[in-house]
Parts: structure tokens; C-alpha cells; sequence
């Protein structure tokens, strides 16, 4: 069994041709740069890319594969050189049973199962060629659709205030939309961790998975996990998400939740810390309040009927190289051109060697980031946290 370093939630941009696909994404986020930075630069050995429902990127897969460039694994998923590809889409749902739209991740073990499902959605959805859209069908039917063609759902990012199962879609509990059974996985989001989270009984059945959903190329991997799998494909992501056969997550690195843009509940109106018990701002007097991820994790730990934990891997809150003070793009190229890949200079590089190309201060950054050991303030309500340097 052997480690690999996976980022499951990366959105396209903008097509080969320009045509908008994720419209927040950045028009260089486009499948080619995805496939080449992930590989090159980020030295990620499994990717899932979430917008290949989309009909123009099905299309450049089809030729990519014609050139050679990208081919079928047997045991599932699609390769780019040493990377793995896993296919699939975000799919937003509204339904009857739900308070508020929820997002959730659809991936598939080959091109036709994912063109299949493509087919299946677009008489479901207003735009097919558009990421996270609205299915008109009920949530049930999504997942058992996504079953019958072999795939895997995860709900994603589910406690953000916006769009999310936890944060909008139920008020207690998962089963008031989702069929429990037909759940691979919690993507928990940016704001969160597994301390956070595993206050939550209902979600002990399930492993947590923590992922970059990067709108630009430089956030692929600003969150991903370690994997103990025999070789990256569908069928060993699949045993890994069901602990099965030795297949795990050994660890997840994420972003300290304090650096996520919703962890505190703020004032929408100036940004400005509240208790959403006090129904308003102490600031400005709005009352228009946006509830942080810690307090909705706090209202569903305390209704939820505690039993044993699972044992879980490590949360390792480790701050992404561009968030290092004084790491300029100099800098990180000549790390990147001395050490190979930021999961080399993350997990493999020395601090010795660190130090002979880069300032003993910003060598010394590195070290605390990839440990989880820098100072952080908290953002709120759509801002970021930061990093402290004193």
C-alpha cells in the first residue's frame, strides 16, 4: 500500500474555446491547465474534476484521449501521466423536503458513465453546459441514479451558510432530504474541521473528506487529503472511502477553519463579529446576521444522541504556500525548480534544505504552515481569515 495525495473538488473555468463553464471560476481554469498544474506543479496523484457534464468538456477529453494524452485506467478513472482523473459534476439540489438549495458531488468510474449521467441530467437542468445547476428532480432520485450508473455521491461543503446541506438544506438532520445508504463521504468544507464535526452523530458512518473546490488554478490543492490505495484509480478511491481492504484516508490537510470566509457568524451589513443569538449587530444595529459555520455545528452537536466515535485520521492545519508571508513568486519558483512539486516542499523537503534556497525567516514560515502551527484570525461572512506573523 502506498501514499497519495488527493484533491477531489476542481471546478473548470472557462472551455478550450472561452465558453464559460463555471462562471465565478477564472477563465485559465480551463481542463488542459487543470490536467498540467495539478501534475506539474501541485504533484497531485489524484484529481476530481466536477464540471465534465458539461457537453464542450466531454468533448475535449474525447480529444484528448484521441491524441493519446489521456487514457482509460482499467480499474476505473482516467489517467494524465502519473495523475489520475476522476470524473464528475457538482449538481445543485432544491427539492420539496429541502429548506434551501444543497450542492453535492457526483463522480463516475469511466467517460461513457459520466457521458451517461450527462445525458440523463440535461432533461433535469436549464443549462447543461453551466457548472452547479439546479436539478429539477428530488434528491433521492439524484443519488439513485448516480448509484445505477456505478458512481459515488458526496454532499459537498455542507456546513457554508450558502448552498450546502448542513447550512441551508435541513434543519437537524441529512435523512430530511438524502438517503443515508447512497452517501460515500462528507466533504466538510473550508470553515470546518473534523473536531468540528464529529460532534455530529449522525455523520460518524461516514468518512470526511476535505477538498480545494478551487475557482482558480493556484487554489487546486489549498485542501486535499492522503490516501493509502494500492495504485490512484476509481475502484481504490471507492474501497478507500468505505475503509475497505486495508484503503483509507491517513490524513486530511486543510485550511485552519479559522481561515475559512464563513467559520464565525458575522454582520452582513459591515462584517463586524455577533452572536446570532442576540439577533443583531453591536456594531451598526443590522439585523441582518450571517451564521457562522462554528455556531451551526454547535446547534447540530447539541441535538445529536452521542455513541462511540469512528477513529479518524489526522486534521493537520496545514496554511497553503501562498498564504506563507514573504513567499513572492521568485521564491516559490526557485523552490519548485530545487524541489520538484508544493507536495514535495510540503511533506518530503527538509527545513535544512528549505533553508539553502529560501531566508531562514521564510524557511522558518514554512515549517509552522505545514505543521498547522501558525497564528490565525478568523473571517466571517464571505471574507478570509489571515495569517499572523507575530
Amino acid at each position: 500500500m502506498n501514499s497519495y495525495y488527493v484533491d477531489l473538488h476542481i471546478h473548470i473555468g472557462r472551455t478550450k474555446t472561452g465558453k464559460a463553464v463555471k462562471i465565478t471560476g477564472a477563465r485559465t481554469l480551463t481542463l488542459e491547465n487543470v490536467l498540467n498544474i495539478s501534475r506539474e506543479r501541485k504533484g497531485l496523484d489524484m484529481i476530481g474534476i466536477i464540471d465534465c457534464h458539461s457537453p464542450e468538456v466531454l468533448a475535449e477529453i474525447d480529444d484528448l484521449m484521441t491524441k493519446g494524452d489521456i487514457y482509460e485506467n482499467p480499474e476505473g478513472g482516467l489517467q494524465y501521466g502519473k495523475t489520475a482523473f476522476i470524473p464528475g459534476s457538482e449538481i445543485e439540489i432544491y427539492d420539496e423536503n429541502c429548506k434551501g438549495p444543497i450542492h453535492a458531488l457526483a463522480y463516475f468510474p469511466s467517460l461513457a458513465t459520466m457521458k451517461e449521467f450527462s445525458a440523463w441530467m440535461s432533461g433535469y437542468v436549464k443549462n447543461i453546459t453551466l457548472s452547479s445547476q439546479r436539478i429539477y428532480c428530488d434528491a433521492k432520485t439524484l443519488q439513485q441514479t448516480v448509484k445505477a450508473l456505478g458512481g459515488l455521491f458526496i454532499p459537498a461543503h455542507v456546513f457554508t451558510p450558502f448552498k450546502s446541506l448542513y447550512g441551508k438544506g435541513v434543519n437537524k438532520s441529512l435523512e430530511e432530504v438524502l438517503d443515508p445508504a447512497l452517501i460515500d463521504g462528507i466533504e466538510l468544507g473550508l470553515s470546518s474541521d473534523t473536531a468540528m464535526a464529529e460532534g455530529i452523530s449522525e455523520l460518524n458512518q461516514f468518512v470526511f473528506l476535505t477538498d480545494s473546490d478551487a475557482h482558480s488554478l493556484g487554489k487546486i490543492a489549498r485542501e486535499y487529503q492522503e490516501m493509502r490505495l494500492e495504485s490512484p484509480n476509481f475502484t481504490e478511491l471507492e474501497k478507500a472511502l468505505k475503509e475497505r481492504d486495508g484503503r483509507r484516508i491517513s490524513a486530511n490537510y486543510g485550511l485552519n477553519p479559522r481561515l475559512g470566509k464563513y467559520h464565525r457568524t458575522v454582520c452582513q451589513i459591515c462584517l463586524h463579529p455577533a452572536e446570532i443569538e442576540d439577533s443583531i449587530c453591536p456594531h451598526c444595529g443590522s439585523k441582518k446576521l450571517i451564521k457562522g459555520v462554528s455556531t451551526r455545528i454547535q446547534e447540530l452537536s447539541a441535538v445529536s444522541v452521542h455513541s462511540d466515535r469512528r477513529e479518524r485520521p489526522p486534521y493537520v492545519h496545514q496554511v497553503p504556500l501562498e498564504f506563507i508571508p514573504g513567499l513572492g513568486p521568485k521564491s516559490m519558483d526557485r523552490l519548485l525548480q530545487a524541489l520538484g512539486t508544493e507536495m514535495d516542499i510540503l511533506h518530503r523537503a527538509s527545513i535544512e534544505k528549505i533553508k539553502e534556497i529560501v531566508p531562514d525567516k521564510i524557511a522558518a514560515y514554512i515549517d509552522l504552515a505545514r505543521k498547522g502551527e501558525m497564528d490565525i484570525e478568523a473571517g466571517g461572512g464571505g471574507k478570509y481569515g489571515k495569517v499572523k506573523t507575530n
